[in-house]
């Protein structure tokens, strides 16, 4: 989709954060039957990030990541006006993104979260650019963060070698038309293929009553289910179409972009992905080796860590995909503008 837009967005600044315990794939394989080149050589992972202080939680890996994206752009946190926490495991069922605004001080923003799994820092930053492009906001945090280590069941060789804990936090801020950074987005639901990747509730025991009131039933939620396979199928097919439609309407061409950043989920999707669209393997942005799939935080903790290493430069493309549990996905293409 091509924006129509009253004035322009960019992305101003980032930050990141990981916890402090690192899993290597050694150890692993001391807790179920797996070994470190079984791992690499299908997921292309050799360590992840756990978090396992009892002070830790997705609020102090957020709140972090949001203050060193802050101090990158040298912003108050008063002068936020809008936080978006893109997460599917929230500190709190009713959600996070007020307690990362209380502890960040950015009182005077509006915060809430945003649920769509691995997808959701990608639709994070085209909800806050909508925001902006029409005039809403001018200072939006946009925070991808996940602890899905606390969701999955290590005795499950399947998803446990998976999945690590993490935070990144972006700063999108409103420009001159000109400078527009956040130039189009595609986005798609599946939701009949939903059961192929989620943490399912289910009702497990009942509260009897009395009298004429009807049973109460109650459950809890259970661990992280993926079929691997379907999700593999999925990735490899409909993520090439969606950032074809996009750079599509954008009349931009594949050879043209300087970087693609897909969601960090396995190295054999990355190199399919790349392999159907003709982009050289060169053009990946993957930190997926160190942390594993932090689900919404691997997009932007993946960015960060680009721009530490000064592989962006001004004006460069990239393509953004996130794809993931809903089944959700979808593609944002920006340009770097400072």
């Amino acid at each position: 989709m091509v924006l129509s837009i009253l004035q322009g967005a960019r992305i101003l600044a980032t930050g990141s954060a990981v916890p402090d315990l690192c899993v290597k794939n050694e150890e692993l394989s001391q807790i179920v039957d797996t070994s470190n080149e079984w791992i690499v050589n299908r997921t292309g992972i050799q360590e992840r990030r756990i978090l396992n202080k009892k002070e830790e939680s997705i609020i102090t890996l957020a709140s972090l990541a949001s203050i060193k994206a802050l101090n990158s752009a040298s912003m108050n946190p008063l002068d936020i006006d809008l936080i978006i926490l893109a997460t599917s495991s929230p500190n709190d069922l009713f959600g996070s993104a007020a307690q990362v605004q209380a502890e960040i001080g950015a009182r005077n923003a509006v915060a809430f979260d945003l649920t769509a799994a691995c997808s959701g820092f990608v639709l994070g930053i085209i909800t806050a650019a909508q925001f902006i492009q029409n005039g809403s906001y001018n200072n939006i945090l946009v925070i991808g963060a996940d602890v899905l280590s606390k969701w999955i069941d290590w005795s499950d060789r399947n998803t446990c070698i998976l999945f690590g804990d993490g935070a990144g936090a972006v700063i999108v801020q409103s420009c001159a038309k000109e400078d527009n950074g956040i130039l189009g987005f595609q986005l798609n639901t599946n939701g009949k293929e939903a059961h192929q990747l989620s943490i399912p509730y289910e009702k497990n025991y009942i509260i009897k009553t009395k009298n004429d009131i009807p049973d109460i039933n109650q459950g809890q939620f259970k661990y992280l289910h993926m079929n691997g396979k379907e999700v593999y199928k999925f990735a490899v097919s409909q993520v090439p179409i969606s950032i074809s439609k996009c750079l599509k309407s954008l009349n931009i061409l594949p050879e043209h972009i300087q970087w693609l950043l897909l969601h960090q989920a396995n190295k054999r999707i990355l190199h399919a992905v790349a392999n159907r669209l003709s982009i050289s393997f060169n053009k990946i942005i993957s930190n997926l080796n160190k942390y594993g799939n932090t689900s919404a935080a691997s997009i932007p903790l993946a960015l960060d860590e680009a721009l530490k290493d000064k592989k962006i430069k001004k004006d460069d493309i990239i393509v953004i995909s996130g794809f993931g549990a809903g089944l959700t996905w979808g593609t944002v293409v920006i340009q770097w503008k400072c």
